[in-house]
């Protein structure tokens, strides 16, 4: 039954957190009181951690829910080099599809967190310990009568880049900020069918920071022959087949020639670049679903 498989599901996703939750902790406290010069053991350390749970979810996965999943994927990738990936956003499911393709291919991912998934037992004192950046996303309202609240989800993503810089990363960024659903569609007045508006100033300001560095950007573009897939379908065994096309993107030298926040022709420029992107992502989306 759907159901049974969806509970057996959900103990071997937990059965695996609580299995490295001992050594998380642990490295997390020397992390805490280590002396500077040991943060990179320490880091690597949490790094192989986060990669073996990830391998082992992906392990049980494929054996015992069986996605139907048709991949697409560049060649030329490495974990020895610096990526970022962008991707349109339909459920938490996307994530490990994500990660399914890219596993051990690229550097162990971090990903552009809310804030409040910072309290989530044991997961969010891993994305801490893994410095993961944490956004606060505050609303128009709010930043109109505070400024300065922008600078904040800006100085986290200045502080990841900066750590970056020393070791390879794969910066992961759900580029509409949050899960696609037709409703949000149209509350939001984005002109793509299949989409979001995508919020151009994260990866702008990755890419001012860390362009240099990068070896390039991978563009995804997750499709659901389900019209509204859901991660609990997916545990269950039932969600249906998952296309997953990703390509290799070079990354134009005038995108970190100068900061995106302190120039508003390059902030034009971007916004123009990204709604191009997001038009042909659209439109491939269009001709998944005909072929669903």
């Amino acid at each position: 039954m759907p159901t049974i498989t969806g509970l057996v599901s959900v103990l071997l996703l937990a059965g695996n957190t609580l299995f490295w939750t001992l050594p998380l902790t642990a490295l997390t406290l020397v992390k805490v009181v280590s002396p500077r010069r040991w943060q990179p053991a320490v880091l690597n350390g949490l790094n192989a951690i986060a990669l073996n749970w990830i391998g082992f979810n992906l392990w049980w996965m494929r054996r015992w829910l069986r996605p139907t999943l048709d991949t697409r994927v560049p060649e030329g990738l490495s974990p020895d080099r610096w990526w970022l990936v962008i991707s349109n956003h339909r459920s938490w499911t996307d994530i490990f599809m994500l990660l399914a393709v890219l596993h051990r291919r690229v550097p162990m991912p971090r990903f552009f967190l809310k804030a409040q998934l910072i309290w989530i037992p044991v997961v969010g004192l891993a994305f801490w310990a893994l410095e993961f950046p944490f956004m606060r996303r505050y609303t128009r309202e709010q930043m109109a009568q505070n400024p300065r609240l922008a600078d904040i989800d800006r100085r986290a993503t200045e502080r990841m880049c900066r750590r970056a810089r020393h070791r390879p990363i794969t910066i992961f960024n759900f580029v509409e900020g949050t899960r696609f659903t037709p409703a949000k569609r149209d509350a939001r007045g984005s002109p793509y069918r299949h989409l979001l508006k995508p919020k151009a100033g994260g990866v702008a300001q990755v890419l001012s920071l860390l362009g240099d560095r990068l070896d390039g950007m991978v563009d995804v573009t997750i499709h659901y022959a389900d019209p509204d897939p859901s991660f609990w379908r997916f545990l269950c065994g039932r969600e249906g087949p998952i296309t997953l096309s990703a390509r290799r993107l070079d990354i134009p030298a005038w995108m970190h020639r100068v900061p995106y926040h302190a120039d508003p022709q390059q902030k034009e420029r971007f916004h123009s670049w990204i709604n191009a992107l997001w038009q042909d992502k659209d439109r491939w989306l269009d001709a998944a679903e005909r072929r669903a």
